[in-house]
């Protein structure tokens, strides 16, 4: 018998903030060459893949490192569960409130080939911004398949 195929797991942090205007949410936008001229559907939830035997929400604060250069924010991880892709990866998000200035972010990196068929390897940043949201904005700005975390966090502050 064959091993049935895994499927990646990620994880992440969606950080929120109350405001005088309700709520905003922090967005990163994706780094590289490939998003650059993108901003609807170019912003993403600071995330990242983990393996087997790393416990989800441990990969979420590590990948939240490792994306913004900053220590994950303390306080209460909300479970805005899960949503698996067409890909079938499984990302699994928390949401934790905190303030964060973007300013201080320092981005990880990643290394691809640049330009195409080039033979050429080019450092990017994961994420080459990131920046606070109104939830009507951020449901413009995110990819797709993460709306449903932006729309469980709203419900979940509702009630």
């Amino acid at each position: 018998m064959t091993e049935p195929k895994r499927h990646k797991r990620s994880a992440g942090l969606l950080l929120f903030r109350r405001t005088g205007g309700g709520v905003e949410v922090l967005l990163g936008h994706m780094g590289g060459p490939l998003w650059a001229g993108r901003d609807a559907g170019g912003w993403a939830i600071p995330k990242g893949e983990y393996g087997p035997d790393e416990a989800p929400r441990d990969a979420a604060r590590r990948e939240f490192t490792e994306e913004l250069g900053l220590a994950p924010p303390e306080g209460d991880y909300l479970p805005l569960g899960e949503v698996r892709l067409t890909s079938g990866k499984l990302v699994t998000i928390w949401a934790v409130e905190a303030d964060l200035d973007p300013a201080l972010m320092v981005p990880g990196t990643f290394t691809m080939e640049w330009p195409p068929h080039s033979g050429q390897e080019r450092e990017f940043p994961e994420l080459d911004r990131v920046a606070w949201f109104a939830p009507p904005m951020a449901r413009n700005k995110l990819m797709v398949p993460q709306i449903p975390f932006l729309e469980r966090l709203l419900v979940l502050l509702e009630g």
